[in-house]
């Protein structure tokens, strides 16, 4: 996608700039932490650095997590590092998302078969090849959603705005390129079609409105940010079209963790009788996690309470600068994600099409699952 009209992936590997003769790579990633206010790209040279990009969400999003911990596999490759040690710190840093533990499995499931002198050019290999596959799905994805707006769109007056709410960024910032839940919105929007996206404000790390607001603004389509509580009364006011939001973790039988108050837009969705898809590749599925709530459900990422308590952000003048929301005194309880059931949830768009949200209908698409 395009950053200053430039060509951007969120993360890939290169030979260090510092010792290119060396061939010591490093893991190049964009760091979120810093957007909107200043783009930067980070140069991580250690397993640690990675699994602490990620654990402080440096890098964050389902496959952007993915893809960076199948490169952090290949760094430790190419520095001899103990794999098993290696994959067990980058598991370690973010329990819901599946596609981290799914990246470093499947560089497992590889390196163990591979000859200890070619573990760094097949680690390396395969952490292109997840990254690759990736930018390919959310590219598939963006064709599969697609239809759904043209429908939306065959019903309005001409040049009428399809409007769609979205919830956190799952957009090309939280994958590899393209994003999951925007990759329809930009496919409709590369088309030609009016589309306007209501970007969900998200808090407590205001991913909406810092990421995915950024980045809709970077490739020209037209958005508005709102309050996170505003989406059920734009939904009542005839306001909203459809609702598209990504997934960290999604069950074999359709039940879909997502960023926190997901599963308030998808209540609101149902009540006002609109259409809630879930955008995903099909890395995204726990294929051995049947119900999402309850014992043995999708394990949810409680984070610090300072991410809850300070904002950061500009003042009037420019300065960047950190603030206290919260008094002194007060606890905060900080949840990262929660769990929408399979019967709030229109369909899946997957790489390989629309389905429903069911274990037939997720099966249907992916038999060798």
């Amino acid at each position: 996608m395009l950053v200053n009209g430039q060509a951007y992936r969120t993360v890939w590997m290169m030979d260090s700039d510092s010792d290119s003769s060396s061939g010591v790579p490093v893991v190049r990633i964009i760091d979120q932490r810093l957007l909107p206010w200043e783009f930067r790209v980070m140069d991580l040279g250690t397993v640690a650095a990675v699994a602490h990009a990620i654990s402080d969400m440096a890098v964050r999003g389902a496959g952007c997590i993915g893809a960076t911990a199948g490169y952090g596999m290949a760094l430790a490759a190419a520095l001899g590092e103990d794999l098993e040690a290696a994959g067990a710190q980058l598991k370690g840093t973010r329990p819901t998302a599946v596609n981290l533990a799914w990246a470093v499995d499947r560089q497992f499931e590889v390196l163990r078969t591979t000859d200890a002198a070619q573990q760094a050019v097949v680690a390396r290999e395969t952490a292109e090849a997840i990254a690759d596959e990736d930018a390919a799905a959310c590219q598939a994805i963006g064709e599969h959603g697609l239809a759904l707006i043209r429908e939306i769109a065959a019903t309005k007056r001409p040049g009428e705005p399809v409007n769609v709410l979205t919830h956190c960024n799952a957009g090309w910032l939280a994958f590899v390129d393209h994003g999951s839940a925007t990759a329809p919105i930009y496919a409709a929007h590369d088309a030609g079609l009016p589309v306007h996206v209501w970007v969900d404000e998200t808090r407590p790390r205001n991913q909406g409105a810092r990421l995915t607001a950024w980045e809709l603004h970077q490739h020209g389509v037209p958005h508005t940010v709102i309050a996170d509580n505003a989406g059920g009364h734009l939904m009542q006011q005839g306001q909203v079209d459809l609702v598209i939001t990504g997934t960290d973790r999604t069950t074999r039988t359709g039940d879909v963790a997502n960023k926190i108050g997901t599963y308030l837009k998808a209540l609101a969705a149902r009540d006002n009788s609109l259409p809630f898809y879930v955008a995903l590749p099909s890395s995204t599925v726990d294929w051995k996690t049947r119900d999402g709530v309850g014992k043995g459900g999708i394990p949810i990422e409680e984070r610090s309470s300072d991410e809850l308590i300070w904002m950061d952000g500009l003042t009037r003048t420019g300065e960047k600068t950190e603030i206290r929301l919260v008094s002194e005194g007060s606890g905060a309880a900080n949840p990262a994600f929660d769990v929408t059931p399979a019967r709030l949830v229109t369909g899946l768009i997957t790489e390989r099409g629309i389905c429903a949200a069911s274990e037939d209908g997720l099966r249907g698409l992916f038999p060798g699952k």
